[in-house]
């Protein structure tokens, strides 16, 4: 009996210390929010950019691959809204010009407020190219799809601002229609960093990562 009554004695002490280990870690946790992980809120000014994506040069096939210049309007590319959407405007000019020579179909794209004639002349559609409009995504309530199926697009080249809004859901809707989506950074624009997250997004996001390939205007062959 003695053995019986040392041996539940040593039981009751060693559950006595495993709640007390138990409580001492609550109360931890509540007393110290870091402890159990901040929201990314929290922790914002620990967040460290991450090394920044490769760039590749490309070859398209002119007879399966299409352009999209996406909202180059006076309202949303101007030196006080987006300045770098400015400067981004002859590398696009360049763009189109070589898309065109090559026969490549160029689908232009407007916001909801826009209009053809709010386009920057720089890269002004020709007759018959078409404009579709919509929000983010260019695809949605658009014939933009049926533009592209028609014409056997398997590939697009996209390029445009802002690049957290057009550029990104456009890429998007891309994504979810299986088509190839090549992305030249200087052609996208916005403030520096939603242009840097939007870069990362379209290659390491699950939707896109495998479909996106990032580059520059002056990488791109035909």
């Amino acid at each position: 009996m003695a053995k019986e009554k040392g041996g539940t004695m040593k039981g009751k002490i060693q559950r006595t210390m495993g709640a007390a280990i138990i409580l001492f870690s609550v109360l931890l946790t509540f007393s110290n929010p870091t402890w159990a992980g901040g929201s990314i809120i929290d922790e914002w000014a620990d967040v460290k950019a991450p090394k920044a994506p490769e760039l590749k040069p490309v070859s398209v096939d002119p007879n399966v691959t299409a352009l999209l210049v996406l909202d180059i309007e006076k309202r949303t590319c101007n030196s006080e809204r987006r300045p770098r959407c400015i400067a981004s405007v002859p590398k696009i000019k360049s763009l189109v010009t070589k898309a065109r020579a090559k026969g490549i179909p160029i689908v232009y794209s407007l916001t909801s407020r826009g209009t053809k004639e709010t386009i920057l002349k720089e890269v002004t559609p020709l007759n018959g190219e078409p404009v579709v409009k919509s929000s983010v995504d260019k695809f949605y309530g658009t014939e933009l799809e049926k533009i592209l199926k028609e014409k056997g697009i398997k590939t697009v080249i996209i390029v445009g601002t802002a690049a957290n809004g057009a550029v990104l859901g456009t890429a998007i809707g891309a994504a979810m229609r299986k088509l190839n989506i090549i992305v030249p950074v200087d052609g996208m624009s916005d403030k520096l960093y939603s242009e840097q997250y939007v870069a990362w997004h379209l290659v390491n996001a699950p939707g896109t990562r495998r479909l996106t390939t990032l580059t520059q205007i002056n990488m791109i062959e035909f």
